[in-house]
């Protein structure tokens, strides 16, 4: 079994910092796009930020220049620097990884969740 697990969240007021990180464990062959996605109260889950295994990223336009993603391979982690937060970023955040496992004896290959972790944004 493939287990995302994610850490970092917290309460933090506006203009601070908080840096996420997400573990992918199990009998894992490959992990491929990682990314972080989020989902505030009442609204649609959405793309925080991405990478690829060669380091290429992608990020939602409300969040360039203040976040920053990268990844160790060999930790299989990825991470998740957010600067210069803003209330508006209050949301539960979610790791996603594109993996290659051995599930259950079997191959396996497809998108896998961290149980997500909450970040609150408050004066």
């Amino acid at each position: 079994q493939v287990q995302l697990v994610e850490s970092g969240g917290g309460l933090v007021q506006p203009g601070e910092s908080l840096r996420l990180s997400c573990t992918a464990s199990g009998t894992i062959f490959a992990v491929n796009d990682m990314g972080w996605f989020r989902q505030a109260p009442g609204k649609e889950r959405e793309l925080v930020a991405s990478i690829t295994r060669g380091d290429m990223t992608n990020y939602a336009d409300s969040v360039k220049g203040r976040f920053t993603i990268r990844r160790d391979n060999a930790m299989n982690t990825v991470f998740l620097q957010m600067n210069g937060l803003k209330p508006e970023d209050t949301a539960v955040y979610y790791c996603n990884a594109d993996v290659r496992a051995l599930v259950g004896g079997l191959a396996y290959r497809g998108d896998c969740w961290g149980q997500g972790t909450q970040v609150t944004v408050s004066s």
